[in-house]
């Protein structure tokens, strides 16, 4: 096999490297910033040009290589590539070529277009190694227009009584995300220390965002009455939230198509807005592929692999140490607060 599922991570004993490992390695290619797929302490990292700064920002000194995406490289006889995976700014699937046998590693993708991402490609291969985070056939996600639509009219109600709308989103990718979506000639958007200095990072490089103003002690907020307040999840749980008084609150996250999650999240609003494939783009992407042997790494994975085993591929469980979105939001409590 071109790539083997170990201890540490996703291994290519040819190269001798590995895919978004868990432990630390000597040689790491990474897909993403997201916690859950780019952790420290391994001895040398290749991930995308876009995503080092995101990185750096979040493990200090590192040992970083940038990769463009289609740039080939070789590594001890194996040829790997970088692959836009549309799921935050920098996410990319790697591409892995050893004696005419390619294997993709997806990391997290999603299939569908917005306005922050570079847009998912198909990359053509003999096994595809999946997230399958959402994969049932309940989540299929709504046109961006109609998100948009239902965002700006719950904050332009908020702001018409100048209260303020909280939302909760992740940091990195689905905070700016959700900036992109709305319309700014409603008021001010506000945001969490977290989210404020990854927007930071993101502007440096190039990323087009709405102005903001990061949250302190010294804020005004009665010069800011209905602004659009953009925090992590877990900010909405805490103290962090009371300063902005009788707020409306809303969830940004793909978990709000189901409706137990909503009620268990107590937020006034939920938005599905995802950073992951739905159903069917799941089901798009490996068709695009080719790829006859899949692999579902985290999501649902039990109900995937049957799903795929009755539509003919030669599809196998994998453990790793994946999350998806749950995971991004515990990660957004380590962050630095407002």
């Amino acid at each position: 096999m071109v790539l083997e599922f170990t201890d540490d991570g996703i291994y290519c004993p040819a190269g001798d490297f590995h895919i978004d490992p868990w432990r630390p390695v000597a040689r790491a290619l990474i897909t993403h910033g997201h916690a859950d797929h780019s952790r420290p302490g391994h001895g040398a990292y290749l991930a995308t040009h876009a995503a080092l700064p995101v990185m750096r920002h979040r493990l200090g000194e590192i040992r970083a290589d940038g990769i463009g995406f289609g740039e080939t490289r070789d590594v001890n006889g194996v040829t790997v590539s970088f692959h836009p995976a549309g799921h935050v700014p920098g996410s990319a699937q790697i591409r892995v070529e050893h004696k005419g046998e390619v294997w993709v590693v997806s990391g997290d993708y999603k299939t569908g277009a917005d306005r922050l991402s570079e847009p998912w490609e198909p990359v053509s291969c003999h096994a595809f190694i999946t997230e399958c985070t959402f994969g049932l056939p309940v989540f299929k996600w709504r046109e961006d227009a109609e998100l948009e639509a239902d965002l700006n009219a719950w904050w332009a109600a908020n702001a018409a009584e100048d209260r303020f709308s909280v939302i909760g989103a992740y940091a990195l990718g689905k905070a700016q995300r959700v900036m992109t979506m709305v319309d700014a000639s409603i008021g001010p958007i506000l945001t969490h220390g977290a989210v404020e200095n990854t927007n930071a990072v993101l502007r440096a490089q190039g990323v087009a965002l709405p102005d903001t103003v990061r949250v302190t002690p010294e804020t005004d907020l009665k010069a800011h009455a209905g602004a659009l307040v953009v925090a992590p999840p877990s900010a909405l749980a805490g103290g962090w939230i009371r300063k902005f008084g009788q707020a409306s609150t809303g969830i940004a996250s793909g978990w709000m198509a189901l409706r137990g999650v909503r009620r268990r999240r107590s937020a006034d609003r939920g938005f599905v807005i995802s950073d992951h494939a739905d159903w069917p783009g799941l089901n798009d992407a490996i068709r695009a592929t080719g790829a006859s042997r899949i692999f579902a790494t985290h999501g649902y994975t039990a109900a995937f692999h049957r799903w795929l085993r009755e539509e003919g591929y030669d599809a196998h469980v994998v453990s790793t140490e994946y999350e998806g979105e749950e995971f991004e939001s515990e990660l957004d409590t380590a962050e630095d607060a407002a």
